[in-house]
């Protein structure tokens, strides 16, 4: 089914459905607006990049009556407001929340971290979620149950050296999510959370440490059993299952869509 006859026909796994995707502009976030809209839901596609954000959607009319674009910083309070308030106000309530912004230090020995770099990556992948909770919660609730899909790392799983305070913030979003589906439960809001492997974007070099290139990769792919890293495109179809009625038993799942890294050597 292509994008733009989903669209149209208003069909799809997501039809009727209303989400927040933060870190829109970009990655996954970009890959999980777009799926979102050709499964028939309507985005709030919320990045602190503007100029992306436009680049994004604004050029194409397909978006035009299916995403609403928002600046915004997930370590905010009241951005956190202003794009559950667009959900609402824009396409009548909020049944999927991704929380898929997220940021690191480069990879680097933990000794050389600074106390700036720490804050910043617990601020933004932690404190993010924690904010977007009474925010989202209380619209969720109204529509009679929701979804919240947090992206971890796998990270959070199989952590190493370099990466300390990044895998750490991760971790913490994987344990939250447990707690949160335990939580909310009762109120029929599944909240999972997925773990993906490195994807061949701008962040490679910042995660990994070397520059982006096909002998730098394989380096990395050793220990990866089918052999690549992740595309967007995978997150996006793992947002848009938990998103979807297909997966309204599952709650509390932590998701490794990593392709083996986790098992690997």
């Amino acid at each position: 089914m292509s994008g733009l006859h989903a669209v149209q026909t208003g069909s799809g796994r997501l039809a009727g459905k209303v989400a927040i995707v933060t870190g829109a502009a970009s990655g996954f976030g970009l890959a999980c607006t777009k799926k979102f809209v050709e499964e028939g839901a309507k985005v709030v596609a919320a990045d602190m990049n503007a100029e992306g954000l436009q680049k994004a959607f604004s050029s194409n009319s397909q978006y035009d009556q299916h995403v609403h674009t928002l600046t915004a910083n997930v370590t905010v309070q009241g951005d956190w407001e202003k794009m559950v308030d667009a959900a609402v106000s824009k396409f009548g309530g909020l049944d999927i929340l991704v929380n898929n912004a997220g940021t690191s230090y480069k990879n680097k020995p933990t000794l050389e971290v600074t106390e700036a770099e720490f804050d910043k990556v617990m601020s933004v992948n932690v404190k993010s979620i924690f904010l977007s909770v009474p925010a989202a919660i209380p619209a969720m609730k109204q529509r009679g149950g929701g979804s919240i899909i947090n992206i971890a790392s796998i990270g959070a799983m199989r952590p190493r050296p370099g990466l300390v305070w990044y895998n750490a913030s991760k971790a913490a979003v994987a344990n939250a999510t447990k707690g949160l589906a335990a939580e909310f439960g009762k109120d029929q809001i599944r909240v999972n959370a997925l773990c993906p492997l490195l994807s061949g974007t701008g962040l490679f070099e910042q995660f990994v440490g070397v520059p982006y290139n096909e002998e730098n990769m394989k380096k990395f792919l050793f220990n990866v059993p089918l052999g690549r890293l992740t595309d967007p495109g995978d997150v996006a179809n793992m947002c848009a299952f938990l998103g979807s009625d297909e997966g309204k038993f599952i709650t509390g799942v932590n998701l490794e869509v990593d392709g083996g890294r986790a098992v690997g050597a």
